[in-house]
């Protein structure tokens, strides 16, 4: 089983664990198990994620619904949208609603968000990535979110990519020495080991505050750059210095960024811009479950 659909199996059987506990108590009181048609229907505007965990929630409560999605992941859709069709037993329909609901809501809510933020650059030769900053187990969710909305994926973890930041250089002694450290590990008997990957595609990225760690970073020949935390006036003369230096490195801007300034941001010439907003502050989308009468 792939990382993303483990991650989701075990989210969806612990969110069900959660909710359902003994069992639903009020539906067991007031009703008889009947035959059930209901739909799901939009509250909000956004762009559609979560498909799969909710398709796979409505299975495990009852192997014997029949659930049509008429958006896929990625699509559009607005308030008053039918998103599924769901055909079942009024109980257990029931018991799938808000763990289905609050799938949906949130990663939909990234989805959306990404997309405001990918639309605000969609002019410029710029991608929009996501960091580490996620709900703790949810990261495969919620970074499959991230690119439904148009977003692209930055490292999923720290086993995927180098990427040498403040505490690393300071530890280190210096960007040239944390570099040549981490080359040296690449090449060395204990990465084949522990990861067992092809060191060759494994990038290297250096994150810089100013142009002096710019300049060192640059002379060590690493895959990309990050510029963190600076101003647009401040980041405009550092991909400046930068091109010259090297027409070819990917330059990341990352901290700060906000759907008011990353059309700004993205217009200094940057390759990337990291917005940890798109997964640790966007808001749910809207939408409900109501059965069809």
């Amino acid at each position: 089983m792939d990382p993303y659909r483990k991650s989701m199996a075990e989210l969806v059987r612990a969110a069900l664990d959660e909710d359902i506990g003994r069992g639903d108590l009020t539906s067991l009181g007031c009703l008889e198990p009947n035959p059930a048609k209901a739909r799901i229907i939009a509250k909000s505007n956004g762009i559609l994620s979560g498909v799969e965990p909710a398709l796979l929630v409505f299975r495990i409560t009852d192997s014997a619904n029949v659930v049509s999605f008429l958006l896929n992941d990625g699509d559009r859709f607005t308030r008053g949208d039918i998103i599924a069709e769901i055909e079942g037993f009024n109980r257990t329909i029931l018991i799938s609603e808000r763990v289905v609901l609050n799938f949906l809501g949130h990663l939909s809510g990234i989805a959306t968000m990404t997309r405001q933020f990918v639309d605000r650059i969609k002019e410029l030769p710029c991608k929009i990535l996501d960091t580490r900053k996620t709900t703790p187990a949810w990261r495969h969710l919620e970074k499959k979110a991230v690119t439904d909305g148009g977003g692209t994926n930055h490292r999923l973890g720290l086993y995927d990519m180098i990427l040498i930041k403040d505490n690393h250089i300071a530890s280190a002694g210096s960007i040239a020495e944390a570099v040549a450290g981490a080359r040296e590990f690449l090449a060395s008997p204990e990465f084949r080991t522990q990861f067992g990957g092809d060191a060759q595609k494994v990038a290297i990225e250096v994150e810089v505050a100013n142009e002096q760690q710019l300049t060192e970073a640059i002379a060590t020949k690493v895959d990309c750059v990050m510029l963190d935390n600076q101003s647009p006036e401040s980041l405009k003369s550092l991909v400046g210095v930068a091109r010259k230096l090297d027409p070819d490195i990917k330059l990341e801007a990352s901290g700060n960024v906000s759907l008011d300034n990353v059309a700004e941001t993205a217009a200094t010439g940057v390759d990337y811009i990291s917005v940890g907003a798109i997964t640790h502050s966007a808001p749910s989308a809207d939408f409900s479950l109501l059965f069809v009468t």
